[in-house]
């Protein structure tokens, strides 16, 4: 058994599990094979949607698997976070101008040193063309004057082999430079000892968890499970007509394989035109279609693969 100190913290609020530890989210990819959906904007880019960073947000019958395989614990987040008192605010408030003072000087330094190399470089090159200019005005002033003969004026030297000027740095350029991003666990107002639970029924009666309650979110979290002890990484389906990608490996390396559905019941019906349409949009995908039915009796999981084939 490990110690709940030891597990995965998901934050749950509004009924939705999130992982916010840059660290817990490669744990779960690497040695869970739980991928989540990456859902946090970046601070600079926030009008974009291609690039997501933490939090990460779990489906639910990840955040059911993890529970009762014992490898996470759900926190009651917005309970965890206490009013914090005025010595404990002044103290967070002295350490944020602190540190926002260090990054602001870290990159003016920065700033400042490629803007004094590139006006270094473009003055001495200037300099360089000056001079050339001046002695050259003044050898062709004095040849005019007779002081020196045309043929004893020095053949101009040929100019050195010059290496490429550096290009430089404009001032709209990025830089990087550390940015420390606190955990909620580094504020002392932030204690989730008392809002902790290390059990699906057990948050469920906090109420901060309701999932699964119904027969399908059972069914959803069997099939989610038999699949994922099979080795599979598993992935949100809706974009292909299911309700789970099924990949054979991580999905960052694989393409998915199957596009699963689940029923519920072993009495639950299943329209003709839906096997059609199954068949048809997983073929057209490349993809077998994996109807994945549930018996709550038996406690069992069946498969079936549905691919659309040509006759005659």
């Amino acid at each position: 058994m490990t110690d709940s100190n030891e597990r995965i913290q998901l934050r749950v609020s509004n009924n939705k599990a999130y992982v916010w530890d840059v660290d817990d989210i490669a744990t779960l990819r690497s040695k869970h094979h739980i991928c989540g959906v990456l859902t946090g904007t970046l601070p600079h880019l926030s009008q974009q949607n291609v690039f997501l960073g933490i939090p990460l947000l779990l489906l639910p019958e990840e955040v059911v698997l993890l529970v009762e395989n014992e490898a996470a614990v759900l926190v009651d987040d917005p309970s965890a976070h206490h009013t914090p008192t005025p010595a404990a605010l002044e103290t967070w408030n002295t350490e944020r101008k602190k540190a926002m003072q260090e990054q602001i000087a870290l990159v003016g330094a920065k700033e400042a040193k490629e803007a004094g190399r590139g006006m270094t470089e473009a003055a001495i090159r200037k300099r360089r063309e000056r001079e050339e200019k001046r002695a050259k005005a003044k050898e062709a002033s004095s040849v005019a004057e007779g002081i020196i003969p045309q043929d004893t004026v020095p053949a101009p030297e040929p100019p050195a082999a010059s290496t490429p000027d550096r290009p430089s740095t404009p001032s709209s350029s990025s830089y990087t430079y550390p940015l420390p991003i606190p955990s909620a666990t580094l504020y002392p107002w932030y204690d989730p000892s008392a809002n902790t639970y290390t059990t699906v029924p057990s948050a469920q009666r906090a109420g901060i968890w309701t999932y699964p309650s119904t027969l399908l979110e059972r069914a959803r979290c069997a099939v989610f499970r038999d699949l994922h002890d099979k080795g599979y990484f598993m992935g949100v389906g809706i974009k292909f007509g299911g309700d789970f990608l099924v990949y054979p490996g991580d999905p960052l390396r694989y393409h998915s394989h199957f596009v699963a559905t689940v029923i519920e019941s072993p009495v639950s019906t299943l329209m003709p035109m839906e096997i059609v349409a199954h068949g048809r949009l997983g073929t057209a995908t490349k993809k077998a279609h994996l109807l994945c039915g549930w018996d709550e009796e038996k406690k069992e999981v069946s498969h079936l693969s549905i691919e659309w084939a040509g006759f005659g």
